[in-house]
């Protein structure tokens, strides 16, 4: 907008604003812009205005002269105090800007045409457009890397309106690195499964911990993967372990990366650490399990949520029990091939189940925890036979199920 003096009044100020695309700045430096908001606010009676219009004609000397709301009110409450708006001489030592706001402005507006191509992509339009306008010919010099500095100005951001994607955030909780448990039990890994979606609504999860040494092994379930659920679901699967936890290992979910699960840690005295990036074996006990035992005895159809606590009587009443101490797991043991690269082997003798693993470590009790024993474990290992323990699972999987179909 060039000439105002069509602007006599309160209502016309409003009627422009709403027509804002067609408000340009109208002047060349910060004298010749102080000058003409003393004489609009002097046009409109400022001080007479009630709180609602001087809002309006505050946002109207904002968009004319380009300012920020907090400079047009600094500069309107110097024109209350002293009865003027003049430009404050300051004695300090300043570096002169080469390039005003004036062709930030032309910058500005180059970018947000041509969608906010790189440095020298903008480079080389600024100087297309110098050879045909000479108001270019300024902001045209400007270097590729400097570019990126002009967009970072105030003046800059006033004009352009770009939306970039949300930048992700690095949470800096637990180390990035894999387990070394150096052939010590105590160092699960822990891992959710999910059950389903079905009419938009979610399945029960299924948490999965393994010890990476023994192949101890519980599960719990839970509604939702939520605070209120998953903290007291922790601290009952590490209280089951016989054995001392030293470290906890999972993915990088928000389930156990967050300062609640941290707090619980931290309180036992157990390590965190989480998988590394393009290391996708980090957690490859834990998920080998997911297959192997809950997708194997649960499976894959939907279940609803409700039927946690269902989940959590078949897997702490005996399941749990079935899996560590009457079901066997393979152990590898690595050799070294001619080529002298490792592989893993699995052979029939190093067939256990996670207790007898456990036995079998050199000087196993001293992991074991406080009020816990060999003889009182084996006591409790032998109260059923492999085939006797295999049947009560059966039975009690086929009473949850039933439940689950009564409930569905």
């Amino acid at each position: 907008m060039e000439d105002d003096t069509q602007i006599t009044t309160i209502n016309d100020v409003k009627e422009l604003l709403l027509q804002n695309d067609k408000i340009q700045f109208n002047h060349q430096n910060k004298t010749q812009a102080y000058a003409w908001i003393e004489d609009t606010l002097v046009k409109f009676t400022y001080i007479k205005l009630s709180k609602s219009d001087k809002g309006v004609l505050r946002t109207y000397v904002a968009l004319m002269t380009g300012y920020s709301r907090a400079q047009v009110t600094r500069l309107i409450s110097q024109y209350l105090r002293c009865g003027s708006v003049h430009v404050t001489e300051y004695q300090r030592h300043t570096f002169a800007h080469k390039y005003q706001d004036y062709d930030i402005k032309l910058l500005a507006t180059t970018d947000e045409l041509h969608e906010f191509p790189n440095g020298n992509a903008v480079k080389t339009t600024l100087k297309r457009l110098a050879v045909l306008d000479p108001q270019y010919k300024s902001i045209a010099g400007v270097s590729v890397s400097h570019i990126y500095n002009l967009r970072k100005k105030p003046a800059y951001k006033r004009i352009t309106k770009r939306f970039i994607k949300t930048k992700s955030t690095t949470i800096p909780i637990g180390l990035r690195e894999a387990p070394q448990p150096q052939g010590r039990p105590g160092f699960i890994r822990i891992d959710s499964v999910h059950q389903g979606d079905r009419s938009k609504t979610k399945g029960v999860y299924h948490i999965n911990s393994v010890d990476d040494v023994t192949q101890f092994e519980f599960i719990g379930a839970v509604e939702h993967i939520t605070e209120e659920f998953m903290l007291p679901l922790l601290q009952r699967l590490i209280d089951e372990y016989p054995f001392l936890i030293l470290a906890f290992h999972a993915d990088n979910g928000s389930e156990y990366i967050n300062y609640q699960v941290v707090a619980l840690l931290n309180k036992l005295l157990i390590k965190l650490t989480k998988s590394r990036p393009r290391h996708s074996n980090d957690n490859a006990l834990a998920e080998s399990k997911n297959g192997s035992i809950i997708r194997k005895w649960i499976g894959y159809a939907y279940i609803h949520s409700s039927n946690a606590s269902n989940l959590n009587s078949f897997y702490f009443g005996s399941f749990n029990r079935y899996l560590n101490f009457h079901r066997p797991c393979a152990f590898a043991t690595n050799i070294v091939d001619p080529k002298g690269r490792i592989k893993k082997i699995y052979r029939l003798k190093d067939y256990k189940t996670p207790y007898e693993k456990l036995k079998s470590l050199p000087q196993g009790n001293q992991y074991l925890k406080k009020g816990e024993s060999f003889q009182k474990l084996d006591g409790f290992a032998n109260v059923y036979t492999d085939n006797q323990m295999a049947k009560i699972v059966q039975s009690q999987r086929r009473a949850l199920f039933e439940k689950i179909a009564r409930t569905s």
